[in-house]
């Protein structure tokens, strides 16, 4: 398994359980890093999260970490031989820290630091948010570029990335090919 890992595909291509799936293969335990706030704020988000920890077991420990992502990882990293640490997912950290007014870019570049340090694998979880239409209002537009930089900074920052599609996984890097 590459110590540093990041899955990314559109909205329910399977991307998640794919991840849950390699996270438990090292070691039969891993850590979740959930970025979802403890409170939601709706009943439709409750269901999600709901449904997320239903599919998980007794092997994985979660810990919450909707705005210090950086932290949680130095924090949960037990080194090479601990469990893997299962981020989910970056989409939903960037919004959390827009809400919050934070430097976007900082705290990317923070995370980057973080995966660098990192000694015990680490998965991220991403949507893929530039193969849809350029959305009609400021704010989206902004998530959308915001999102955008954030996975081209840590896609870069990782040893693989992984594109999902329809429940099937394909590899972009490493590849044999360079630009």
């Amino acid at each position: 398994m590459a110590r540093t890992l990041l899955m990314t595909g559109g909205a329910r291509s399977g991307k998640s359980s794919l991840a849950e799936r390699l996270a438990l293969r090292p070691t039969g335990r891993a850590i979740h890093i959930a970025t979802a706030r403890l409170d939601p704020g709706d009943a439709e988000m409750a269901d999600r999260i709901a449904a997320h920890r239903a599919r998980r077991g007794p092997e994985w420990e979660s810990v919450h970490a909707p705005l210090d992502l950086a932290g949680a990882l130095d924090a949960t990293d037990q080194g090479a031989g601990g469990p893997p640490r299962l981020v989910d997912c970056l989409t939903l950290w960037v919004s959390n820290l827009m809400l919050e007014g934070r430097d976007t870019r900082a705290e990317g570049a923070a995370l980057a630091a973080a995966l660098a340090r990192a000694e015990a694998p680490v998965i991220l979880v991403t949507n893929e948010v530039g193969a849809g239409i350029v959305p009609d209002n400021a704010l989206a537009r902004a998530f959308r570029d915001h999102a955008g930089w954030l996975n081209q900074t840590i896609a870069h920052a990782c040893d693989e990335l992984w594109l999902c599609v329809a429940g099937h996984p394909l590899r972009i890097k490493p590849n044999d090919h360079a630009l």
